[in-house]
């Protein structure tokens, strides 16, 4: 009863509705676990891309040419640069080009 504390209604109060969702909770917080990743990859990815379309380049683009160079710079990385620092990110543009 106590990993119920706080949940509504019967849920909070009764020991065969709290058992059950404890059950529930726990299958979806793993899974959504894995979801996350997946989430902020795309955060990411949306980050990168609208710095990289203010420089002339489309996502995929400066994605491929980043690879090319071998530039071995992450997307988490590449955003955090593109959101708060972005004339480093501007100077990577520059390298890529």
């Amino acid at each position: 009863m106590a990993q119920t504390k706080g949940y509504r209604h019967a849920r909070g109060k009764k020991e065969r509705a709290a058992r059950e969702a404890i059950a529930h909770a726990g299958a979806h917080a793993f899974a959504h676990r894995r979801d996350k990743k997946g989430d902020f990859r795309r955060m990411w990815q949306v980050k990168i891309n609208a710095a990289a379309r203010a420089h002339g380049f489309s996502y995929s683009r400066f994605m491929d040419a980043l690879k090319k160079k071998q530039v071995g710079l992450d997307r988490k990385i590449l955003a955090h640069l593109a959101e708060h620092y972005p004339e480093t990110f501007s100077r990577i543009v520059a390298r890529v080009e």
